[in-house]
């Protein structure tokens, strides 16, 4: 996966403004790489962080719009959470995983379980009730930013759509894969070589995940306000068809819901 003696840069893209609905995110970010003295290079990698692509793509909820009804009334008395943000997680959701005090854990319809369906509030807009959803559909917002910005820069690179996701056995949040475009999502290595010459036998590796996780390191958490992050260095194969919807483990292999 590495190239150049094993070199990877990550690139942070400053100056992204504060992103509205309906905005044009390709020429956003080219313009502040531009004003960053920056390009994009055949084989990078941009990782962008679901929550300006959701913001781009309006997916806003007013808290005082939501009418919580019985099930998300029952559900919030369970977890301690308001009623209005229970109905907004349960409208996203596919099923409910776990339930406790001060958590709701969901299986969200496009696959993946996590919490409170990756609704966010953090670093969204001003005052406390408003509530930031995931993209409709990662994967085709990845396919749509990765062609404008291949058709202004005229390369071929790939695109990761990020969030940050807690994870059953580990403390701590990490960048995950929610969309991406232009590259194996899962990278299967089943039959080649290991080291010594043995075929690999299960070796999937969740590459659009790795990629994330990295970027993570960039963008951050808190207030670095940096939403873009390249990454340059790494030999990938092309995939027109692959997304991160790949990532996701079926419901019959999932020995922890």
């Amino acid at each position: 996966m590495r190239r150049d003696g094993g070199r990877v840069e990550l690139i942070g893209v400053p100056g992204i403004p504060l992103i509205q609905t309906g905005d044009d995110l390709a020429e956003l970010i080219a313009q502040a790489l531009q004003a960053n003295d920056l390009t994009l290079l055949d084989g990078d990698v941009m990782a962008v962080t679901s929550k300006i692509v959701s913001k781009s793509e309006g997916r806003w909820v007013d808290l005082d719009s939501v009418m919580p009804d019985d099930e998300a009334l029952r559900i919030a008395a369970q977890c301690g959470k308001d009623p209005r943000e229970v109905a907004i997680i349960l409208s996203e959701a596919e099923s409910v995983s776990r339930v406790r005090q001060g958590v709701l854990i969901v299986r969200h319809r496009l696959g993946f379980v996590c919490a409170n369906a990756g609704i966010d509030h953090s670093n969204t807009r001003p005052g406390g009730q408003w509530r930031l959803l995931l993209p409709v559909d990662p994967d085709a917002s990845a396919r749509g930013l990765r062609q404008n910005l291949e058709r202004r820069f005229e390369i071929k690179i790939g695109v990761v759509i990020s969030d940050s996701h807690g994870r059953p056995f580990r403390m701590g949040t990490v960048g995950v894969a929610v969309g991406s475009a232009g590259l194996p999502a899962r990278w299967d290595l089943r039959g080649k070589p290991d080291l010594c010459g043995a075929r690999l036998q299960i070796t999937e590796v969740g590459f659009a995940d790795e990629l994330a996780a990295a970027a993570g390191l960039v963008s951050g958490q808190s207030d670095e306000g940096i939403p873009v992050v390249i990454i340059r260095g790494l030999a990938y194969p092309v995939d027109e068809s692959a997304g991160a919807a790949d990532l996701v483990r079926p419901p019959d292999l999932d020995l922890y819901r």
